[in-house]
């Protein structure tokens, strides 16, 4: 019995750092519909670049609200972000200009591929996110994307532009995620996702 408690103990700091994110598991129960390829959402053009850099982005429409009202629902959320369960303590909002209507939150956080009793595969997160708020609409943009991996053991840093691209995240024949950096573009598209939903929802009042 007190051998087992040892290991329970040895083992509780690596379970509470996996990091169990709500978003992750929404995400989760979408892909799993894609039963005949559950690599078709993510495959050739998912992940765009413009000027040579990665840059996920959306217009979100918000009809009936004024730049003033859009402005404040999306600069709360990316406040209430930077303290959510899967940031680190570097995550903030750097700018918020409510005369020209721009936001820009700048995010360290775990995206976790893998998490059990005996072993976490994660990768640290970095990425910007900018609004630039108008009435009745937004545009944000989701860009500065790398990763911090196995920073424990063997540190190894990816920009976005070297590592989920069609050209590195997919195999040969496009039509499934590379082993490695693959699981990396999968991810990312999630998280992006989300976040962008999630704000299309706010910005009309969708529960």
């Amino acid at each position: 019995m007190k051998k087992l408690m040892i290991a329970i103990l040895c083992l509780m700091p690596m379970l509470a750092s996996a990091q169990d994110n709500t978003w992750e598991r929404i995400e989760l129960e979408e892909t799993e519909e894609m039963k005949a390829n559950p690599d078709l959402k993510y495959l050739e053009g998912a992940v765009p670049v413009v000027d040579g850099r990665v840059e996920f982005s959306t217009e979100i429409q918000a009809p009936g609200k004024s730049k003033a009202e859009v402005y404040r629902i999306i600069l709360k959320y990316l406040t209430k972000m930077t303290t959510e369960a899967n940031q680190t303590e570097f995550s903030r909002v750097v700018i918020a200009d409510s005369i020209k209507g721009e936001i820009c939150g700048t995010y360290q956080e775990w995206l976790v591929f893998k998490s059990s009793a005996l072993s976490l595969d994660r990768t640290r997160f970095f990425y910007n996110l900018v609004a630039e708020c108008s009435d009745g609409k937004a545009k944000v943009r989701m860009i500065r994307i790398h990763y911090l991996y196995e920073e424990e053991r063997d540190p190894q840093q990816y920009k976005a532009e070297e590592w989920i691209t069609d050209e590195y995240a997919l195999r040969k024949d496009k039509q499934h995620l590379a082993r490695i950096s693959g699981k990396f573009r999968r991810k990312t598209i999630d998280r992006k996702d989300f976040i962008f939903n999630k704000l299309n929802s706010l910005l009309n009042d969708k529960k």
